[in-house]
């Protein structure tokens, strides 16, 4: 994992260097880890962009994302994706 100026850089599973944009990151005070949630700009089938979260070293010491496991994290990573959702939803509608 490469991370410069919201874009990470990371190595799929055919060994192909994909470049995704950085959505934000987090730290759980609850289990004391650090979040990385991101996306590679594709689509799924119902046009949606595909999101990702991981764990992360904010430290850098390791340089690998690590997969979250449990779904307290994952509800966790859910609920902050849709407060956000919701704030721009709500922007949005100002807007218009």
């Amino acid at each position: 994992m490469k991370e410069e100026n919201n874009v990470l850089k990371l190595i799929n599973e055919e060994g192909k260097e994909v470049t995704c944009d950085v959505l934000f990151t987090f730290d759980s005070e609850e289990n004391n880890k650090s979040y990385i949630v991101y996306t590679d700009n594709t689509t799924d089938e119902t046009g949606s962009t595909k999101v990702y979260a991981s764990i992360y070293d904010k430290s850098g010491q390791n340089s690998n994302l690590m997969p979250i496991e449990t779904e307290e994290e994952w509800n966790l990573i859910e609920n902050i994706l849709s407060s956000i959702q919701e704030k721009v939803d709500a922007e949005e509608n100002e807007d218009s």
